[in-house]
């Protein structure tokens, strides 16, 4: 009988439930949407029910299980800024993702945002969790007042399968209320931010053992009371963790968005608060991040467009056999030295529309876009702190193309490595977890990667890519 772990993985958009042996062997995946409603009281709020979200992952683990598979451990990585509260009786009550904004009206309520950053590591916005709290305070105050704590939604999950509330470390570093440089709650931030200090779980260590499921969880969900629930962490650093990095590497995590990030082994911000840095699930390391924004989903949407029946492979062989210089795009992607992001966007070519117009071009377009956002990130990164390697690791289902990946050499003049199973990389990233969590050996590889060299000039494509950006931000 084969053994494995069972890892649940709550993104934005979806959510999945998969079983990997300690090998990395991703044996099964079954995977749902994540149904939504709009708050109204708020002018951008959304929410989630817990309790609809825990049976899909209940309906998810049974659906990827075998007979001949013993689940031996179960873990959990997710969105990263994305928040559960539980009430005093003991109920998850509301699910606040990242995308909920029900702070926003609060943004400037609280002084100075510098002390902020340097506490916290990022600049604060209604993206971080302390607001998610801060909306429900205001107004929904019934609610807010019978909350006994709130956790992460990756901690959520395990709660829900431990009974033991913590908060991990690189989630805590989410919500603004975390000194990520001490590695503990501020009092400082509490205090600037009125949140009691009682509605903070303890903080717990990535890959630590909480113990055995629940006995009246695992009888329902179909597990064996013998696995054991493994504190997860954000599901970018699960990611970085596929890739078998070291202090200094710099890490491409393409999915929705890109962050792309430096490891340290000290805690840095920059000058210009143009950065984030985080707690990694590495005991010690810090992850220094800057965020091409969205990214992954355009390439993912415009497929569904333009290839909707077709492989990678199909619209590789079409991407190679076309000028890319014909079509230019801005798409939404995020440069952390740009001040404002830009709000419209589309794609540039010659009209009238010539017969030499494929939709291979607009794909390219998409695909120079992202590339050249990603590495203007990388620069920021590398001038606040510097990068010799010679290389990027890169990770994630949104790097599938090649000619993402080569463009990626091309413009950065780095080599772009990819492990094996890159595309599951939150998932390949929980099975080494769990090894590390229980004493087995297994899963990662040091020396097998595929790699991206530098091969062309893109000055050419750069200065038109920048050209069509600003226009945009000009309209």
């Amino acid at each position: 009988m084969k053994t494995a772990y069972l890892v649940l993985d709550i993104g934005t958009g979806n959510v999945r439930a998969a079983l990997v042996t300690p090998e990395g062997e991703i044996l099964n995946v079954a995977r749902a949407d994540i149904k939504y409603y709009r708050d109204e009281l708020f002018p951008d709020a959304i929410y989630f029910k817990p309790s609809e979200l825990i049976e899909e992952l209940k309906g998810l683990t049974q659906a990827v299980l075998s007979p001949d598979v013993e689940v031996k451990a179960v873990t959990s990585t997710s969105q990263r800024e994305g928040i559960v509260l539980v009430n005093k009786e003991g109920k998850a009550t509301w699910g606040l993702p990242n995308i909920d904004h029900r702070g926003r009206e609060w943004e400037n309520s609280f002084g100075d945002k510098t002390e902020v950053y340097l506490t916290s590591g990022r600049y604060p916005t209604s993206l971080f969790s302390v607001y998610k709290c801060i909306g429900m305070r205001e107004r929904r105050g019934e609610e807010w007042k019978n909350t006994q704590f709130f956790l992460s939604i990756s901690d959520w999950a395990i709660w829900e399968l431990s009974g033991k509330a913590v908060y991990e470390d690189s989630q805590a570093s989410e919500t603004l209320l975390y000194d990520v440089a001490e590695g503990n709650w501020s009092s400082t931030m509490l205090q600037k931010f009125g949140i009691a200090k009682e509605v903070l779980p303890e903080l717990a260590k990535s890959g630590s053992v909480l113990g055995e499921i629940l006995p009246t969880i695992a009888q329902k969900w179909n597990l064996p009371s013998t696995a054991v629930c493994v504190v997860g962490g954000g599901d970018t650093q699960m990611a970085i963790k596929s890739t078998v990095p070291s202090n200094g590497d710099v890490i491409l995590v393409s999915g929705t968005t890109t962050p792309v990030v430096k490891l340290e082994d000290h805690y840095l911000t920059d000058e210009e608060q143009r950065t984030w840095t985080s707690r990694d699930i590495e005991a010690g390391r810090f992850v220094f991040e800057a965020n091409a924004g969205v990214t992954g989903l355009n390439l993912q949407r415009l497929k569904e467009v333009f290839y909707p029946n077709e492989s990678y492979e199909v619209m590789q062989r079409e991407l190679e056999e076309t000028d890319p210089g014909y079509c230019f795009a801005s798409l939404g992607s995020l440069v952390a030295y740009e001040k404002t992001p830009i709000t419209t966007g589309g794609f540039v070519f010659p009209v009238p529309v010539s017969h030499e117009l494929k939709r291979s071009h607009f794909v390219w377009a998409s695909l120079v876009d992202i590339a050249f956002s990603i590495v203007e990130n990388y620069k920021v990164l590398a001038a606040c702190s510097s990068h010799t390697s010679g290389y990027l690791w890169a990770c994630g289902g949104g790097l599938q193309s090649e000619v993402l990946r080569q463009l990626i050499a091309d413009i950065s003049g780095l080599e772009v490595r990819i492990r094996k199973g890159y595309q599951q990389a939150t998932v390949i990233g929980s099975a080494l977890l769990c090894n590390e969590a229980l004493g087995i050996n297994g899963g990662g590889s040091k020396g097998s990667y595929e790699v991206a060299k530098p091969m062309k000039d893109r000055t050419a494509h750069y200065e038109k890519w920048l050209e069509v950006r600003n226009s945009f931000r000009k309209a």
